[in-house]
């Protein structure tokens, strides 16, 4: 497996990954899948700048997950926290694909100068993603009860924060 920047080329394949888990999970609270256009202005906003991170996991020539980071939030206060995503193929699922992308988009961040990741985890039997989190030092730091209605349940919302660098600015 490799872990590399996400291109143009590799958008049909995490359209496809991230369309799955819309229509299959509660990871995301999106119910209808993005298209590929969408989610290459997505892509394109997060990369620009080169202040976030977009990466791809690949296997065998094929993109088997994805992962970056993006803006918490507009408000300028909020520049050195970023939020994290990660989503990884069904057929590549335990295998340490989303591990191995984390940490390199953990490393990148710190890397840019960002001090605080936070991890926004829909539901919160989201077991997996729970666990990938606090495997790479992410702390529960909350969650939104009942915030999300997705195949006919509401969901929570778990909140998980990781320090990237304790620099002073």
């Amino acid at each position: 497996m490799q872990v590399r920047a996400c291109t143009l080329a590799d958008l049909p394949a995490v359209q496809a990954i991230y369309a799955h888990h819309v229509l299959h999970g509660t990871g995301t609270f999106e119910e209808v899948p993005p298209t590929v256009e969408e989610m290459t202005a997505r892509w394109r906003q997060i990369t620009a700048g080169e202040r976030f991170p977009f990466l791809v996991a690949e296997a065998d020539g094929q993109v088997i997950g994805f992962a970056y980071a993006s803006e918490f939030r507009a408000r300028a206060a909020y520049r050195y926290t970023c939020e994290s995503s990660v989503y990884i193929a069904p057929e590549a699922q335990r295998r340490g694909v989303g591990h191995a992308l984390m940490h390199e988009v953990i490393a990148l961040c710190t890397a840019r100068g960002l001090r605080e990741m936070l991890a926004v985890i829909g539901d919160s039997q989201n077991y997996a993603s729970i666990g990938l989190h606090g495997a790479l030092g992410f702390a529960h730091v909350g969650t939104f009860h009942n915030v999300g209605y997705k195949f006919g349940r509401w969901l929570d919302v778990v909140l998980m924060q990781r320090k990237l660098s304790s620099d002073q600015l």
